[in-house]
């Protein structure tokens, strides 16, 4: 590898390793990577000159021998996060180091074009950098995109509770903006986000299910590796056939898993017709309707079928739920995980823990950013495209 490529990867090193990791001092930077200091402080000094890092002075109360300099991200490197849904379109500009300093929710009373889409996007951050992004700089926009989505060139493949079909968003967006653009399914940038920053942080094989307006997606984690499958489908475990025991309990006949455990059946028992999350949590805990209580537990146990079916394919560490999956396993997690033993095999259910997202609303907006951020932190201060084009 020739020098500038050897330097490309520690730049890149030394950038993720703060970005994942949050504030670390040179010293500890020159432990993880291996690096020697005046190279460490060499590469820091560019990342300071281009703007992605900012260093300080140690704490003094925790200073012992030499003061080594605090390394952190830049505050201002920000990219744009989108998920369109049926019922709302959501933008926020997320920080390289997860701060959201600006997000907006644009509630919808029909679904939104691909072309609305963009547009809306190429709008808000116009707006945003008239006002509160003035200073910001903006890499990538990441979107998050409720169906199938070819990851190689951003092609919508199917997104069936938007009508999108074979939509070509990356490109429309791009195009809108002027700025590189990333879109991936938003159940496997969910997994991404609590893989990397969450509930399954640290863990290397993990199932997630994300239960949102358009039904239910999902995200794997195996060997510390997202899976994606041969076109990127991978993890649509609402489209699986639910085991229901007793017919009484079903409620679309030949449905599918999301048509069972539905956030819109939700909606409907406790008499609204759109809700975020928090609020439908909290509209679904103040209830004393029978009726919604019955809804919650019969949802339960169609879902705890459906997991141990993956618990049994796929034997995880960890199983995390979000979006309303998360409300749903939130009344009785013990119960849950109990009804999911009855399911499964009882070694694939050593040791598994059942969690629900921590990053909650923000978790697909944090998965979208990571993937807008993924060419700059692969290649921080473009040495590779510099390369490449010798």
């Amino acid at each position: 590898m020739s020098t500038e490529g050897v330097r490309q990867r520690n730049l890149a090193r030394i950038l993720r390793l703060v970005h994942l990791e949050g504030p670390l001092s040179r010293a500890t930077l020159t432990e993880l990577t291996g690096l020697n200091r005046s190279t460490v402080a060499d590469l820091v000094g560019e990342f300071v000159r281009g703007g992605l890092v900012e260093e300080r002075a140690p704490d003094p109360s925790r200073r012992v021998g030499r003061p080594s300099p605090i390394v952190s991200i830049a505050s201002r490197v920000l990219a744009i996060a989108v998920n369109p849904e049926v019922d709302a379109l959501t933008i926020a500009a997320v920080g390289l180091d997860r701060g959201i300093p600006v997000r907006e929710r644009i509630d919808l009373d029909r679904l939104i074009t691909p072309a609305e889409t963009a547009a809306l996007v190429a709008e808000r951050i116009s707006q945003w950098r008239a006002g509160p992004l003035a200073d910001a700089r903006i890499v990538a926009i990441g979107l998050a995109v409720p169906g199938l989505v070819r990851v190689a060139d951003g092609l919508v493949r199917n997104a069936p509770h938007l009508n999108w079909v074979d939509e070509p968003v990356r490109d429309l967006v791009a195009a809108a903006t002027g700025l590189p653009t990333a879109v991936g399914n938003d159940a496997s940038l969910g997994a991404l986000a609590e893989h990397l920053f969450g509930a399954a942080r640290g863990i290397d094989d993990v199932v997630y299910l994300n239960g949102g307006a358009s039904g239910i997606g999902g995200g794997l984690i195996v060997h510390g590796m997202p899976v994606g499958g041969a076109g990127g489908y991978a993890g649509e475990f609402g489209q699986n056939r639910p085991g229901i025991a007793a017919d009484s309990d079903r409620r679309a006949r030949g449905g599918v898993l999301e048509d069972e455990v539905s956030r819109a059946r939700l909606l409907d028992v406790v008499g609204v017709g759109s809700a975020d999350e928090p609020t439908l949590a909290a509209l679904l805990s103040a209830t004393e309707d029978p009726a919604a209580a019955a809804e919650l537990v019969r949802q339960r146990g169609i879902l705890a079928t459906a997991l141990a079916n993956a618990v049994n394919v796929l034997n995880p560490s960890v199983v995390v739920l979000g979006g309303f999956l998360a409300t749903i396993a939130e009344r009785d997690l013990p119960g849950l995980t109990a009804a999911v033993s009855d399911f499964a095999m009882p070694a694939s259910m050593e040791g598994l823990d059942i969690r629900v997202a921590v990053l909650a609303e923000d978790r697909l907006l944090i998965g979208a950013a990571e993937a807008a951020f993924g060419e700059l932190l692969a290649d921080p201060l473009g040495l590779r495209h510099r390369l490449s084009v010798r």
